[in-house]
């Protein structure tokens, strides 16, 4: 048997040697698909003798992308020089577009291939602006809600003046008007958004017959994963590469289809045989990853579903331990649950082989504030992912902005942000006159910072600050020149462009080789007399610790040991550019930052390799990226600035700033171009985070799918959370809820454990309130589940090992059973549980002889406490509202409360006058009424 074919099942041998024509891949969780894959694409190479770079698979991460890379250049032993190309579908756009976007101008006029890539705070910024043109309050017209509905347009390949005709209230409008603004906005900022870059790429390929040929030619082959998950550019996209020969393949699970809510169609894959007829379907159904119970829940959940293909997932792993349920007295008793679940496993894992892993998944990124703080209390490390990104700072965010301008100064947004960053005198009228020349003339912000120069028409003061950084992004774009050191030198006499008088307030900028602000190098100042040699060092080394990011961590006692250790800086003889030993190996290759590699549409031969490049950067060539990001931030005063703060923040700062050059220098290393570093800072994602050396991971149920781990909590497991209440009335969206299940419940390898709250606080209320238990719940066989324990049904005991004077903010009786029984966990070491307190002593007693809770009679309580002080308390006179309610109401029916609005009966409890009635309200989630006193009327 071919080597390629070991150890593969049938299924997954059909899908590695059917490779002609359109072939539909349907891979359950589980069932190996980034394997076939990989080894689909090595048999092309091996087998049929396929050229690799005339194959292209694409996918959704960059970390499924390169982990791909990795596998095939494994499989093929390092063999071949040529290489597939394996990328993200935005990034394999940015390689279109970065090469051919020039075919799409009319008359010299369009996008160039030096465009920007906005990220979401850029496009709120571009909103902002449209908004404040069109006289909008930003309060009353949210910038998110505006690019929320932009983005939906274009995911839907929708233009401005469609949308207008579509509209049908004033708000529509004036987002039509908004997004006319904002598309001229990026054209005139030479800029493109996230969803641009697969909409100009289609553009692209449809416009230009030449173009679109020549990636046919290019790309004989063609893999598209996760294809469940396309929206309609990226289907647009595929079927324009895919050719006459239609060598494609498509992977992917209609149950795992989750990501609606950002355009993907699930139609893409329910109907792939209807755009190629000739489709030939392998179903993957053979599940690697999970147990047989844990396989069998969550296909009973998924199988409620009407929008599928339909498998019949099966394991080798037969048995295993049934799945875990526990329903907490409230959110926090919950979390401490989970945690203290956690820590058992830990320590029952540490003598084990291999390294122990868990996560807890929730709906919203919310509810991870209750158990991070029970995992702080445990000391448990966690890793959560979706948190603050490193590339999101503020600071790297303004470098990042300095490098853009460097490439392209008409990129107003990236103007806007380092113009007065740090302060240098630039004010909000400087900005506001400047802003209404770029306007009423049409051009950018940066010409019109040349004009307002030229022809002195600002202030002095002004027009020095605006002269000085000028200078400093022009001489950054020197940088990017051959014999840049000559051209900096020579601009020490003064800028030609600043006018008479203007240049003569402006202060000393020399800088060695080139022009810098007074006082803004400490390094020239301290070396003026000594004779020092102040030139550029690039093997400056920046391996300062810059704190955790996506990471919010504590040091558990048994990770201490390997933790790192913090090091104060000493603020007085701290010096960022000191010269230290090269971080760099010598024996890496440094092209230049603007050099362009035409790899994409070359053939192997054409392709050159790193030998032929120098391995040192010449005096005459252009700066290097380290060399460029020193530059900025010495000439920019940026972290002179924060060294003036001289607080730890500012200093944490710095080190991040250090950290962005380390980054550079790693781009450097991978021979990647000052485009490429910044098209990958604007790219990266919160799935590229997860790192699999953590043992906690804490993450939403979106980000965790296609991860897997031994262990796994699926948390808030409630109607109007999970499901979403927003779904509620909404058959669509309750499926793809309903598939969020399934991903969540199959990324357990061993164990899975469900978890609900029976009160919970919800829109800020100083009360929890009463929740119903999912019907995903429901929906998995009560034989596949255990109970993990009762509060109500566990004794008291004193919890000396915590903080026992920490009380719950709302306590009540429980039942001593539920339907699943009553199977109390670990009866040796109970998790902590505010029922569980002693409350003897001086604490309110909870005994009485009716059995009831002190908590129920309140008004005795507050009546004893005046009595030991000798005071008396009158009681009040409650008046009990009459029934007004209808009754008879039953599940389905629409009704009206007057203060919670509309809403759809979910659930009925009980017959008569004292039934109890369970309804989803639109506005306000579900709530839990006696009907007689609900005041509720029947639509």
């Amino acid at each position: 048997m071919n080597r390629l074919l070991q150890n593969m099942n049938p299924q997954q041998q059909e899908g590695i040697q059917a490779v002609d024509g359109p072939v539909l891949l349907l891979a359950g969780a589980g069932s190996g698909k980034t394997r076939v894959i990989t080894h689909r694409i090595a048999y092309l190479i091996e087998e049929r003798g396929v050229l690799p770079d005339s194959i292209l698979a694409v996918t959704f991460t960059n970390k499924a992308a390169k982990e791909m890379a990795e596998r095939v250049e494994k499989i093929l032993n390092h063999n071949s020089l040529a290489k597939p190309t394996l990328a993200t579908f935005h990034s394999f756009c940015v390689r279109v577009l970065r090469r051919d976007i020039e075919a799409l101008q009319i008359n010299g006029k369009g996008l160039t291939r030096a465009f920007a890539i906005y990220d979401e705070t850029d496009q709120q910024a571009v909103v902002k602006t449209a908004l404040k043109r069109l006289s909008i309050d930003d309060k009353t017209l949210k910038p998110r809600v505006v690019l929320g509905r932009i983005s939906w347009a274009k995911n839907h390949m929708i233009d401005p003046q469609q949308y207008f005709l579509a509209s049908a209230n004033p708000m529509e409008e004036k987002i039509a008007h908004v997004f006319e603004i904002y598309k001229k906005e990026l054209l005139k900022a030479n800029a493109l958004d996230f969803d641009d870059l697969l909409l100009e790429t289609v553009r692209l390929l449809k416009s230009s017959a030449e173009v679109r040929e020549r990636y046919n030619r290019r790309y004989r082959y063609l893999l598209i994963d996760e294809y469940q998950d396309t929206n309609h550019p990226q289907y647009e996209l595929m079927t324009l590469l895919a050719g006459p020969e239609k060598n494609v393949c498509v992977v992917g699970d209609e149950d795992q289809s989750i990501y609606s809510w950002r355009g993907a169609d699930i139609k893409n894959i329910l109907e792939f045989e209807k755009d190629f007829p000739n489709v030939r379907t392998i179903r993957l159904e053979q599940n690697y990853r999970s147990t047989q119970v844990i396989l069998e829940g969550a296909s009973a959940v998924v199988a409620q579903n009407t929008q599928r293909k339909g498998k019949t997932l099966w394991t080798a792993r037969e048995g295993g331990s049934l799945i875990g349920y526990y329903e907490a007295p409230d959110g926090e008793n919950e979390a401490l649950f989970v945690a203290d679940h956690i820590r058992k496993y830990l320590r029952e894992a540490d003598g084990q082989e291999g390294l122990p892993r868990c996560a807890v998944l929730y709906r919203t990124n919310s509810q991870s504030r209750l158990v991070e703080e029970a995992l702080r209390r445990y000391n448990i490390q966690y890793h959560m992912v979706g948190g603050f990104s490193f590339y999101d700072r503020a600071e790297v965010k303004d470098l990042l902005s300095y490098m853009k301008l460097a490439l392209n100064p008409h990129d107003s947004i990236a103007l806007g942000r380092v113009i007065n960053s740090p302060v240098r005198g630039i004010g909000k009228t400087t900005l506001e006159t400047l802003e209404r020349m770029a306007l009423s003339s049409g051009m950018s912000t940066w010409d019109a910072i040349g004009a307002a120069i030229k022809d002195k028409l600002l202030p002095p003061r002004a027009l020095t600050a605006l002269g000085n950084f000028r200078r400093l992004i022009e001489d950054a774009r020197a940088m990017l020149e051959p014999d840049f050191a000559e051209k900096l030198s020579a601009d020490v006499a003064g800028d030609a462009s600043l006018p008479e008088g203007v240049a003569e307030q402006s202060e000393d900028v020399s800088f060695g080789f080139g022009a810098a602000s007074d006082g803004e190098l400490a390094i020239a100042a301290a070396t003026e007399d000594t004779g020092a040699d102040t030139s550029f060092d690039t093997s400056f080394n920046f391996g300062f610790d810059f704190g955790p990011t996506e990471e919010m961590s504590t040091i558990a006692p048994e990770n201490a040991a390997n933790s790192d250790s913090s090091q104060g800086i000493d603020s007085a003889s701290f010096n960022p550019f000191a010269s230290v030993a090269s971080k760099t190996k010598h024996d890496k290759k440094f092209p230049s930052i603007v050099s362009r590699r035409d790899e994409e549409t070359s053939t192997p031969s054409e392709v050159s390799t790193s030998e032929d490049r120098p391995a040192f950067r010449n005096p005459g060539d252009p700066a290097t990226l380290p060399e460029l990001i020193k530059f900025l931030n010495d000439r920019s005063g940026y972290i002179r600035a924060l060294e003036e703060e001289a607080t730890p923040e500012a200093f944490s700062r710095i080190e991040n700033l250090k950290e962005l050059a380390n980054a550079a220098s790693d781009a450097q290393e991978r021979g990647e171009t000052l485009h490429e570093f910044l098209d990958h800072a604007a790219l990266i994602s919160d799935a590229d985070s997860y790192s699999e050396e953590a043992r906690v991971t804490l993450m939403t149920l979106h980000a965790a799918k296609g991860l897997e781990f031994p262990l796994v909590f699926m948390t808030g497991m409630e109607e109007g959370l999970f499901p979403s209440s927003r779904t509620m009335v909404d058959p669509t969206g309750l499926e793809e809820e309903r598939r969020l299940c399934y991903v969540g419940m199959t990324r357990a390898m061993d164990t899975l454990v469900m978890t609900r709250a029976r009160y919970r606080r919800r829109y800020g209320n100083d009360m929890p309130e009463s929740s119903v238990p999912s019907r995903f719940l429901e929906e998995v066989p009560s034989r596949l589940m255990e109970d993990l324990g009762s509060p109500a049904a566990r004794p008291q005991f004193s919890t000396s090992d915590y903080d026992s004077g920490y009380r719950g903010a709302y306590a009540t009786p429980y039942p001593k059973a539920n339907r699943f029984g009553s199977k109390n966990f670990d009866e040796g070491e109970r998790h902590y549980n505010y029922e569980d307190e002693d409350q003897s002593g001086e604490r309110a007693s909870r005994s009485s002889s009716t059995g009831k809770t002190s908590a129920n009679r309140s008004m005795d309580n507050i009546a004893s406490f005046f009595a030991a002080r000798g005071q008396k308390i009158t009681r009040p006179a409650i008046e009990v509202a009459e029934p007004t309610g209808k009754t008879g109401l039953k599940q389905g029916m629409r009704v009206r409360h007057p203060k919670y609005g509309e809403g759809i009966v979910f659930r009925r409890e009980g017959d008569g006058d004292d039934a109890k009635i369970t309804v989803q309200f639109q506005q306000h989630g579900v709530k839990k009424l006696v009907e007689k006193f609900a005041q509720l009327e029947r639509l």
